[in-house]
């Protein structure tokens, strides 16, 4: 809007309506009924065989268009269904994970002539204990 016009209002229905007013368009009025053909109009190429197979083109190329949307979306469903397996082989992993750390848990208990090795943590008889205060097995403090 410009800065002059800021005073001026008009109504949109009066603008169209006089502008309608104010165009002069020439209808024809009886003459519709007076126009003649030009020769060989109507005697043109109208074969009914020509638009059936626009039909025909028309419904091939649906049919195409709805293959390629079945196609990716069996493409879709393959890949949820790996994503599926990748999630279902993380849970195993953690499964095998958590069995494995309970394994230590499950060693048996030490026996009176057995102990275990404060530098590799292995469970030795007495026999290869070096030193009794450190409880180093020879092989470490060899």
């Amino acid at each position: 809007m410009a800065p002059n016009d800021d005073n001026v209002e008009v109504d949109l229905e009066d603008a169209v309506t006089e502008e309608l007013e104010s165009d002069d368009i020439d209808v024809p009025g009886d003459d519709l009924d007076k126009i003649e053909l030009d020769e060989g109009f109507g005697d043109g190429d109208l074969n009914p065989s020509a638009e059936d197979d626009g039909d025909d083109k028309a419904a091939e190329e649906a049919a195409e268009a709805l293959e390629e949307l079945e196609a990716e979306e069996l493409e879709l469903l393959e890949d949820e269904a790996a994503e599926t397996l990748l999630v279902d082989e993380a849970a195993e992993l953690r499964a095998i994970r958590r069995a494995e750390l309970t394994l230590d848990a499950d060693a048996e208990e030490i026996r009176g002539d057995e102990f275990v090795c404060s530098s590799c943590f292995l469970v030795k008889r007495i026999s290869q204990l070096a030193d009794k205060r450190k409880l180093i097995c020879k092989d470490c403090a060899g």
